[in-house]
């Protein structure tokens, strides 16, 4: 199984494409998952003018690059949230508007229809090929958040009622329902990245979250194990529970502590890289992620999406990083056996009793 090794834009959106892209394929990846953001994706120019998905793909097929999913993380964020003045330096001028709460979550929720939209107007733009590579057939992917009513909940004190946090299942069921139906209408996959401050964050969550939108065909994951590692949340589980509806896969890698640390799991309010961390995000393969028990597992549920390096550590230079990333995945990712290694032997045993 070849599995495209592709790098995740968001954290270079301070790069034009233009400059991005030769970065990308000197570095040694395959392709990009496009980030919503930086003039990277930009959903309305999709849906206003006509020849900008294939501009795009032009640009990519330029450098010889693919493109298997595009990522809505910062609007999507604003979907579910309780919204506050943070919110504005993730947000598009037009989505944040005048900063009221109730207005921000309408107009993301359209974006976020339009995302759906765009990305379908995308992918239908695509080479062949790629369409031909897509994790689900026919399917585009649109990762992103959710945001969540109740994350400021997280832990219960003053004392939290059951109801209240069911209450907040229910809001993001209500708040996202309509958005997935557009998905649903447009053949586009949400793949939600569960991770802290999400309605997902765990197993458990994502149950919950699963439950309360009534398993919608849309919902699905964006698998990314460095937002469980750390946590002690069973991230080869995770895929078991949930491979049918995993539709990309972020490569990042997370490093915690064997000892007790001045900041722990919450962090202590302080920066990432600081020294008193309990944990950090580390370039992949320098952090405690077992990704050969992850490449295993996906090759087990016949996972063949690409491999996205989201890349986070804030010790190590970005591009000595990404490259050192996509080499330590191209070396990793294996195809799974097509016989047992033992089959020999039976069939040896097969012509004895023939002879016999």
């Amino acid at each position: 199984m070849t599995r495209a090794v592709c790098l995740f834009t968001g954290q270079w959106a301070d790069l034009p494409l233009e400059k991005l892209l030769p970065k990308v394929k000197s570095m040694g990846f395959d392709g990009v998952e496009l980030a919503c953001w930086g003039g990277h994706f930009d959903v309305q120019r999709a849906l206003r003018e006509p020849d900008y998905c294939a501009r795009l793909w032009d640009l990519l097929k330029l450098h010889g690059l693919s493109c298997y999913a595009v990522s809505a993380h910062l609007v999507g964020q604003a979907v579910a949230d309780r919204i506050d003045s943070r919110h504005e330096s993730i947000l598009p001028p037009e989505v944040w508007g005048d900063g009221k709460p109730e207005g921000v979550r309408q107009r993301a929720a359209q974006e976020m229809k339009d995302t759906a939209r765009a990305a379908r107007l995308f992918f239908d733009a695509a080479p062949d090929a790629i369409k031909a590579k897509l994790t689900r057939p026919g399917k585009a992917v649109v990762n992103g958040f959710t945001g969540s009513p109740i994350w400021h909940l997280l832990y219960s004190f003053p004392p939290v009622p059951p109801a209240m946090i069911q209450a907040g299942f229910a809001e993001f069921a209500k708040l996202w329902k309509p958005i997935l139906d557009v998905f649903v209408q447009q053949n586009v996959l949400f793949a939600l990245e569960v991770h802290p401050s999400e309605i997902a964050f765990d197993i458990s969550s994502t149950r919950r979250a699963l439950e309360a939108i009534g398993h919608h065909p849309a919902f699905g994951f964006n698998y990314d194990p460095s937002h469980f590692g750390y946590q002690g949340v069973d991230y080869l589980a995770f895929l078991e529970e949930f491979g049918d509806r995993v539709h990309n896969c972020h490569m990042k890698d997370v490093w915690w502590s064997d000892t007790l640390r001045e900041a722990g799991v919450f962090g202590g309010h302080t920066e990432f890289g600081d020294r008193d961390r309990y944990w950090d995000f580390r370039s992949v393969g320098r952090g405690k992620v077992d990704f050969e028990g992850i490449i295993r597992r996906l090759n087990r549920l016949g996972y063949g999406g690409p491999l996205s390096v989201e890349w986070e550590d804030s010790g190590m230079d970005r591009e000595a990083g990404a490259a050192e990333s996509a080499a330590f995945l191209r070396k990793l990712d294996f195809a799974p056996s097509k016989t047992a290694f033992d089959s020999a032997f039976a069939k040896d045993a097969e012509k004895d009793a023939e002879k016999a």
